[in-house]
């Protein structure tokens, strides 16, 4: 009897994102263990670069372009793209069909590119249909749901589906979990007063929610609340989901925090 052929694994391309990239390269090791895990091959193209967001909520839209096509040509030979932010999987996703439409080449380029677009977790649970990850962690975690990955991308059920099955694990909801932690990205540099209030909120729905960690899928979020929550003195820690999820939380917490 012939045995069937193995079929090819589906080629993974890691958008790693800026701020993972700069600031927590941890992320980038833990999204790929978890995509290999799952039973794809994993490729970081070198010359990856930023996806535009930071010129496109500016409403530099020449460069946002620019950046947009350089992503799309890099990306668009593999069989997936996947990005561990929720705002950077929706400006990929969401907004890089709209640059592109008086542009009926490069529109349908975006939009077949925008097809093959997602954030880790919910590539994870929704496309390789991920049951459980094999991970430990002996605490208990709160979660923030960041706003691009929550109300652009339709993230919630997700992250926490896979977090119930890490074994040790507790999830404490905080409240109002779905509100802005006040990054927004430039939001904050150019209204910082406002900024700093609405983080200030955050953080105390966070220490009330009595947990170890707080986890999030977004970095800019995750810095944001942890510079906060060092400047208060706060025990909390944090650190990215997929950390907790891929079984590597070995670094240290984001912006040094916790005990």
């Amino acid at each position: 009897m012939t045995p069937e052929p193995q079929k090819a694994r589906p080629r993974v391309g890691l958008f790693a994102t800026c701020l993972v990239d700069l600031f927590r390269p941890s992320v980038g090791f833990a999204a790929a263990r978890l995509i290999e895990d799952a039973g794809c091959e994993v490729h970081v193209p070198m010359a990856q670069t930023c996806c535009g967001q930071p010129a496109y909520n500016s409403g530099d839209k020449a460069d946002t372009r620019a950046l947009a096509r350089q992503v799309i040509e890099l990306f668009e030979g593999f069989d997936y793209v996947v990005a561990p932010s929720g705002s950077c999987g929706a400006m990929l996703k969401k907004h890089y069909p709209e640059l592109f439409k008086d542009d009926p080449a490069w529109e349908a380029r975006s939009l077949a590119f925008a097809e093959k677009v997602h954030e880790l977790v919910s590539f994870l649970t929704d496309v390789m249909f991920v049951p459980k990850v094999d991970a430990t962690f002996e605490g208990s975690v709160t979660y923030h749901d960041s706003c691009s990955g929550l109300r652009e991308l339709g993230i919630s059920k997700q992250p926490r589906k896979l977090l119930a099955g890490v074994e040790g694990l507790e999830l404490k909801e905080m409240a109002d979990s779905d509100v802005c932690c006040g990054f927004g990205g430039t939001f904050c540099i150019k209204y910082s007063d406002i900024s700093g209030k609405i983080v200030g909120k955050k953080t105390e729905n966070i220490e009330a929610a009595g947990a170890d960690v707080l986890l999030a899928g977004d970095m800019g979020c995750l810095m944001n609340m942890a510079g906060k929550l060092r400047r208060e003195g706060s025990k909390v820690e944090v650190r990215h989901v997929a950390e907790v999820l891929a079984g590597m939380t070995d670094t240290a917490p984001i912006a040094g925090s916790g005990k």
